[in-house]
């Protein structure tokens, strides 16, 4: 039985704002993964099925049962355009949450991308597409339709606690998960961090090879 105080479908949650996901959409997720502390990362059997794939947008979460996508389904009927699906699958792979139909539903209704900590399939399809999906592999088993989850819950994905409405930001390197409470004062980081990064490239195209906190960093470890 449902829950009436704590419903396993939850509608009200606040989204990082449109703002913040437009002006996150210039940076890579390594640079976000840096400032963050190296903290967010989803686990890196998490992959885009295309190497072009990206995504940026708010968490919407899903927590399935392994195998059975019935509450992705919800989700897909639930979530609103720009809105990123995450699936906590729990890494399974002995069965596909989704294809080529939900991807083209999702493509449809203006889903900005899913993210599944488990198998999906149509992979070959999917991959010369232009919907990014990111899975810990393929399978070409299908899934049950049967049993309950939860929406807009927190969630596990791979090994990283997300929130409904963090922010997320997706590439050839993998998935980060940002906060929506950082997100503003990590996007402020970010373009400090890409500032010193252009200047080190601009370095390095001049002659000036060695890092300035080389020599310093191996005096602190002790080898020098």
């Amino acid at each position: 039985m449902t829950d009436q105080v704590h419903p396993a479908i939850r509608d009200d949650f606040e989204r990082v704002s449109p703002e913040l996901v437009a002006r996150a959409k210039a940076y890579p997720a390594a640079i976000f993964s840096d400032v963050a502390g190296r903290r967010g990362a989803l686990d890196g059997r998490i992959r885009p099925l295309g190497i072009q794939m990206k995504i940026c947008g708010p968490a919407f979460t899903v927590e399935v049962r392994p195998g059975d996508n019935l509450m992705f389904h919800a989700a897909l009927a639930r979530a609103q355009p720009g809105d990123v699906i995450v699936v906590d699958g729990k890494a399974d792979t002995t069965a596909a949450l989704c294809g080529a139909l939900m991807s083209a539903h999702a493509k449809a209704v203006g889903i900005a991308g899913f993210v599944v900590d488990a198998a999906v399939r149509d992979a070959d399809e999917l991959a010369g597409g232009d919907f990014p999906v990111f899975s810990v592999g393929t399978n070409p088993n299908g899934p049950t339709k049967r049993l309950g989850g939860r929406l807009n819950w927190p969630i596990s994905a791979g090994g990283v606690a997300i929130n409904p409405g963090d922010l997320i930001v997706a590439d050839a390197d993998g998935v980060v998960s940002i906060p929506r409470s950082q997100a503003a004062m990590l996007l402020e980081l970010a373009e400090k961090k890409l500032q010193t990064e252009v200047k080190r490239l601009q370095d390095i195209a001049a002659g000036r090879l060695t890092p300035p906190w080389l020599n310093d960093a191996l005096k602190e470890a002790g080898v020098t």
